[in-house]
């Protein structure tokens, strides 16, 4: 299922109530999938119709807010310190070297937050925001659905120094990917193969994919491990000493559709970036019979990429009364001015 502006995100939403009823006990004890239900009961339309309205005019969006729920998660659990500017007590992670200039759709949080401040003032917390806006991203681009485990609450602090060097970096190795997930307890080799099938939509900027392309770990010539045919169309898109932030895509055949294509593209020396090729091109990794198996079968892909999506969003969760729920998902509530206007906007200070 691809996405369709005529997509009814209110059949949606019905449909994922009425699955999560049944589904609910299947969560752990701190998150539920109902948690909403009685406080916030058309949340998921609520996000929902944003994606649908924002895809209308940008593909991108919504690989890029699944790439926001996971560089949240991995620097401190998923609590949406991504999401805070800059203030007086910490630096916001935005301005980290894996975030900076290339994390995107920030704004469009923001107009999650202003319509479920609107319909269920401080109910629904940024963090949560973030992990249904993911789970819908996905489904809208013909992945699959799956019960959001919900009830977290947001940080009052960003970790600038840590989003640093918790997240992982285009230009690692099989072996610093893989500390890279265990560090945070995504320890299972399915959840790091998984996960990197997020990138079978979205862009990258060509800073990440050049140095493959023509001084691959400084022996000036590009990396081995690149389909020749595919290494002069990256060369066309990304020029030696080139305009580093134009956009590429990470899969070249359905480069908007979740689909299992990535895993096919690495079979085929076609990964845009060095760490994704290594999970096939790591001689002798265990990546390899899962890159062969999810390329093989989308089903058993994306039942994988439920699992891994849940213990990730399980990640060291802010609840009951720890962090808070931010009126303003960039600025924590203490440096809110609690006065709205006449469309009930909360205005920060």
């Amino acid at each position: 299922m691809g996405f369709s502006p005529s997509f009814s995100c209110s059949a949606m939403g019905a449909l994922i109530l009425g699955c999560l009823l049944l589904q609910a006990s299947n969560s752990n004890a701190q998150l539920r999938p109902d948690f909403y239900f009685g406080t916030c009961p058309f949340v998921f339309d609520i996000i929902g119709n944003i994606i649908v309205d924002e895809l209308q005019t940008d593909p991108r969006i919504a690989a890029s807010l699944l790439r926001l729920h996971f560089h949240d998660c991995f620097v401190r659990g998923c609590d949406a310190s991504i999401l805070l500017d800059n203030s007086t007590s910490f630096r916001t992670e935005k301005d980290a070297a894996p975030n900076a200039n290339s994390a995107r759709g920030f704004n469009v949080i923001d107009r999650m937050k202003v319509a479920l401040e609107r319909a269920c003032p401080r109910t629904v917390s940024c963090a949560d925001i973030l992990t249904i806006a993911s789970q819908i991203s996905v489904l809208l681009s013909g992945g699959p659905w799956w019960p959001v485990p919900l009830g977290r609450r947001d940080s009052v602090e960003a970790f600038f120094a840590l989003a640093n060097t918790a997240l992982p970096s285009p230009f690692f190795t099989l072996t610093q990917l893989k500390a890279a997930f265990a560090d945070v307890g995504l320890n299972r080799t399915s959840d790091l193969v998984a996960l990197s099938g997020g990138h079978t939509f979205g862009r990258a900027q060509c800073q990440f994919v050049t140095p493959r392309l023509y001084n691959f770990n400084g022996t000036n010539s590009p990396d081995p491990s690149l389909n020749p045919t595919y290494l002069v169309e990256l060369r066309r898109l990304c020029p030696q000493n080139g305009n580093g932030t134009v956009l590429v895509n990470f899969d070249v055949v359905t480069p908007d559709a979740f689909d299992s294509q990535y895993y096919t593209n690495l079979r085929n020396g076609k990964g845009l970036i060095q760490s994704d090729q290594e999970l096939f091109s790591t001689p002798g990794a265990d990546t390899i019979p899962l890159v062969n198996l999810y390329s093989s079968n989308m089903s058993v892909f994306f039942q994988a990429f439920i699992d891994a999506m849940i213990r990730m969003g399980n990640l060291r969760p802010l609840t009951g009364t720890q962090g808070e729920i931010r009126q303003n998902c960039r600025v924590v509530n203490s440096r809110i001015r609690a006065v709205e206007n006449d469309d009930g906007v909360v205005s920060s200070i």
